[in-house]
């Protein structure tokens, strides 16, 4: 059987990929439009053409999407949003599954690439965690994003979860900025990526994808010195919900030590 698909897995991967780029392409031109018109506005339509991207995207490369909300949910307000990282699809999947004004926290270095570095920081907040002054920058521009109703998604776990358990240990980021800025937490459960898109690019296939809102966990009146016991709680409670679900990429249940 996994030599019948073989063949048929290369063909689709080339036609989801290509057509892919092709529809970026056209939204990259609309995005350096967009660009000039300020990280809020611009910002803003920027996010607005990657759910039009998205949408379009899933539709002709038979990927399926579907959101369950386990308690009810609030798209004017702001959060910030972690899920699990599982595969390269997650990227793709965050403006097809959250569809309110959102920025993502990622790498500095990024920003420095010509010409693309210029949108890119118009969608993304970027941190340089080695320098404490740009860091307090990023927690600057992430409190004025929260106040304009701008929320952001932060992927707690750093890079690829591979340890066969349902998560990889947490950093400190996510939970530091939610304290700092007094802003829920609302944890998402990417569920399929990995089946749609394991570690080889080749083995990209069609299906479902689907994405767990979970319960919004408050941090009101909560400070820095409440930050591990935080990370934890969150860290358990998506656990126990990947677990719930029976997450395909589970190999182990035992207990993943936390990053301090």
């Amino acid at each position: 059987m996994k030599y019948l698909l073989w063949l048929p897995q290369r063909l689709y991967f080339i036609y989801a990929f290509t057509f892919f780029f092709v529809v970026m392409l056209l939204i990259f031109l609309g995005a350096i439009v967009a660009s000039f018109w300020g990280r809020i506005k611009g910002g803003n339509a920027v996010y607005r053409l990657c759910n039009l991207w998205a949408d379009i995207c899933f539709v002709f490369s038979f990927i399926f999407p579907s959101r369950k909300f386990e308690s009810p949910h609030d798209d004017g307000r702001s959060y910030i949003f972690i899920a699990n990282h599982q595969s390269y699809l997650d990227a793709a999947f965050v403006p097809k599954v959250i569809r309110q004004p959102l920025r993502i926290l990622g790498n500095a270095e990024i920003a420095r690439v010509p010409v693309f570095g210029s949108i890119y920081k118009n969608v993304v907040v970027t941190v340089d965690r080695k320098n404490l002054e740009n860091r307090a920058q990023s927690i600057r521009i992430i409190l004025s994003l929260i106040n304009r109703g701008i929320s952001v998604l932060i992927f707690p776990e750093g890079t690829f979860n591979r340890t066969g358990k349902p998560l990889k240990e947490f950093y400190n980021g996510a939970f530091r900025i939610a304290i700092e800025t007094q802003t829920p937490i609302k944890p998402i459960l990417f569920l399929d990526t990995f089946d749609r898109l394991p570690e080889s690019l080749w083995n990209y296939n069609p299906g479902k994808c689907r994405a767990v809102f979970l319960d919004e966990i408050p941090v009101a009146g909560l400070t820095i010195s409440d930050l591990q016991q935080l990370k934890q709680k969150t860290f358990a409670i998506m656990s126990e919900k990947l677990r719930e679900y029976k997450a395909s990429w589970i190999r182990e249940d035992q207990e993943v030590k936390f990053v301090k």
